[in-house]
């Protein structure tokens, strides 16, 4: 829709939108007053309109016509959100570059504001003094300091097959161990988790507070020493978010063991896989999921995919929906062994910095998930990234609906308790008014989302009247946003910022995101992340200047701290270094998606370089789907799965393109064959996964060598979805 620049704005066009008259006549006369100040159409009226015109309750087709009014002659990449330098100083980042900027970078240090992308220049050329500075201020403890940061590979060998160098060598800790340690910034009676159960909406929020925590882990950890796995044995946990998970998330790290994370979600057909690859000895789970008035089997998912010892929760007071296995043990069982020990210390076990904290898995290009240890280091690596760009802190309350087999669940374990922060969990769905509340009743500092998430609540209108007002940042990570959609986010909670976070699981954060000290434009991210670079490969395959706009495959520099050296199925070299182009002497780490570098600097994902898609936030191969959708029916010949993003932006819908065995039939019922690909898709790989759309082809285009050109017909299919449009 075209909008008209501010100054042609009437009072009538307020009123037109739902608007009582009286109240349209305050708000032009403010909208008027502003403009005589701060000009028709720059930042600075769009940052007084935000928060002197804008409010929750006023309708967002008003929020529109002001933020498309202010912009429309702006160009790409208008700033939805500035900082305020006298704010600025406040932040974490501020704070340190208000203490030690100069010492850092020299004469060229002005404020916290103006220097932030200096500072994360400094953060890739001096690892050594940046990484031990953050650390220092998270207050990260070691039982053995590490020699050094960063060990650089020597020998030509360990180059080649170790491209990133060692991080902390030497260093021996625990990082479950700080997430529960008191120092002069956190006390034993801080709350370390705020929560509450779906259905229970108007009840006071439950807390846990670390002293309670504490003597929570301690015990389950105590109870895992019962049983007699050996240091380093992979345990599995398959069951939603909440306090329980948490508990024995940070109790296997603190005795030693290797967590296995499998999301909730998965059929028993994945669940086996990801145990049989980990070889995990013994997996957490719990008996059913309780979403609303729905219960969802798990544990019988777990017999199902013959897994061992399995450790259950009853999810009712009144026991088990079914007869555990022989072999199995009831959560109050466990715990019982160890009811003398209740409040007993458990002494941390300390391990070296290379040391497997927890598996977890990312779909690559293959029906084989890539399971992908992170080490004890890259918990440090989420919680800098909260520290830095969420500017998370002592006091904060931290809210991502997400679950332990994505890699955000122990981010978020790690984001808030390394920062001496409050989680906030809500245990039921993320779509619902009940979470909606539980935000505003928790007082949530920062909101973590996936765009899908947003999109429902806009579409429900479920926020409509509670109280966001708490909230200082969201954040989001999974998909590709949609600027309206995150506009309406934004005006939630009376226009604070978003920080648009990419990562991946082999990172255990981001590589690219935001910061509360630089403007930020809606569904762009505006920096590289601390101790990253990034790098836009050209037509040769050579990096375009860094101060160039273009568009290609993104690719990483080698060094990042945290960053995974080492797959369990496949080789980590062949997988992110091979064939990949050198630069200034070190050869470059693959990621796969294509990136654009706007002309303000600005990046945008533009989905994946190969053929992996970003489905609800989780990458699933093309080969993956296909397998699943030629066997659908006897009349496909062939099918080709393809992530079509939509116009407008947002995440890709999954669109399966069929060749049919006998082309000259009479048009075969499309509805009938999406109804089967989603019921086979949901059964046998992901319940989340859904086709959008069913296209027929003659045929598929292929290359010389008969490869699928997936990239051609993905193109095809978005230009052919704008024209209907």
């Amino acid at each position: 829709m075209e909008y008209k620049a501010l100054d042609s704005i009437t009072a009538i066009e307020i009123e037109a939108l739902g608007i009582a008259s009286e109240v349209a006549e305050k708000l032009h006369g403010l909208l008027s007053e502003i403009i005589r100040s701060y000009g028709n159409g720059t930042p600075e009226t769009w940052r007084h309109i935000s928060k002197r015109v804008l409010s929750p309750d006023l309708p967002f087709s008003f929020h529109q016509m002001m933020y498309y009014g202010c912009f429309k002659h702006y160009g790409p990449d208008p700033p939805a959100w500035m900082p305020e330098p006298e704010n600025a100083v406040f932040t974490n980042v501020g704070q340190l570059l208000e203490r030690r900027g100069k010492e850092f970078l020299g004469s060229n240090y002005r404020d916290p504001f103006s220097s932030f992308s200096s500072f994360q220049e400094f953060s890739v050329s001096n690892p050594e003094v940046y990484w031990r500075t953050v650390l220092d201020e998270m207050h990260i403890t070691f039982s053995k300091p590490p020699n050094c940061i960063l060990q650089m590979n020597d020998s030509p060998e360990s180059q080649f097959r170790s491209p990133g160098g060692q991080w902390l060598p030497g260093a021996v800790f625990n990082p479950a161990k700080d997430c529960l340690s008191i120092n002069e910034n956190r006390s034993l009676d801080d709350v370390a988790i705020i929560w509450r159960d779906e259905g229970c909406d108007n009840l006071p929020v439950k807390r846990l507070t670390l002293r309670e925590l504490r003597a929570e882990v301690w015990l389950v950890a105590h109870a895992l020493n019962s049983i007699g796995f050996e240091k380093g044995t992979a345990i599995a946990i398959d069951m939603p978010m909440n306090v329980n998970a948490v508990v024995i998330y940070l109790a296997i790290v603190l005795a030693g063991h290797v967590v296995v994370s499998i999301a909730d979600s998965f059929a028993a057909r994945e669940i086996s896989t990801r145990l049989n690859i980990s070889k995990a000895k013994a997996i957490f789970t719990q008996d059913l999921i309780i979403r609303g008035d729905k219960s969802i089997p798990l544990y019988s998912r777990i017999i199902d995919a013959q897994s061992p010892l399995a450790i259950v929760i009853p999810t009712n007071s009144t026991g088990f929906s079914m007869k555990l296995r022989d072999s199995d043990i009831s959560w109050h069982a466990f715990l019982e062994r160890v009811k003398d020990l209740k409040g007993v210390e458990f002494s941390a076990v300390e391990k070296s910095g290379e040391s497997f904290t927890n598996i977890l898995f990312s779909s690559g290009t293959t029906g084989e998930p890539k399971a992908i240890p992170w080490t004890l280091v890259t918990p440090l690596k989420a919680a800098a990234d909260a520290w830095c760009h969420m500017d998370i802190r002592h006091g904060d309350v931290v809210a991502w609906p997400t679950n332990l087999g994505w890699m955000m669940g122990p981010w978020l374990v790690y984001a808030s308790l390394l920062n001496r922060a409050s989680m906030a969990l809500y245990n039921g769905s993320p779509l619902s008014s009940g979470f909606v509340k539980f935000v505003q009743d928790a007082k949530v500092t920062m909101l973590g989302v996936i765009p899908s998430i947003v999109r429902s609540w806009k579409s429900t209108n479920c926020t409509s009247g509670y109280d966001w007002s708490s909230i200082r940042c969201f954040a989001s990570t999974g998909e590709a946003s949609s600027i309206d959609e995150y506009l309406w986010l934004m005006g939630r909670a009376c226009y604070k910022p978003i920080i648009e976070y990419c990562g991946g699981t082999e990172i255990g954060g981001g590589f690219v995101t935001g910061s509360l000290l630089q403007a930020q434009a809606l569904a762009a991210f505006s920096a590289p992340a601390m101790g990253c670079s990034l790098f836009i490969l050209g037509n040769d395959d050579s990096p375009i200047p860094q101060s160039m706009p273009g568009i290609g495959e993104l690719a990483l520099g080698p060094f990042m701290f945290g960053a995974s050296s080492s797959l369990l199925n496949a080789d980590h070299y062949d997988v992110y270094f091979k064939g990949m182009p050198r630069w200034n002497g070190m050869i470059l780490r693959r990621h796969g998606d294509l990136f654009e570098r706007s002309p303000r600097a600005y990046y945008r994902a533009h989905g994946r370089a190969d053929d992996t898609m970003n489905l609800g936030g989780i990458k699933v191969s093309s080969v993956e789907i296909e397998r699943i959708c030629n066997t659908v029916d006897e009349s496909i010949l062939e099918t080709a799965a393809i992530g079509v993003p939509p116009h407008g932006g947002g995440p890709e819908q999954l669109v399966v393109t069929v060749v049919f065995k006998n082309p000259s039939d009479t048009s075969p019922d499309l509805d009938k064959l999406k109804l089967s690909f989603n019921s086979a898709l949901q059964k046998n790989l992901n319940p989340l996964f859904r086709v959008h759309r069913v296209v027929p082809y003659p045929s598929l285009p292929r290359t010389a060598t008969n490869k699928v050109m997936r990239r051609v017909l993905r193109q095809q299919l978005a230009i052919e979805h704008k024209t209907k449009l």
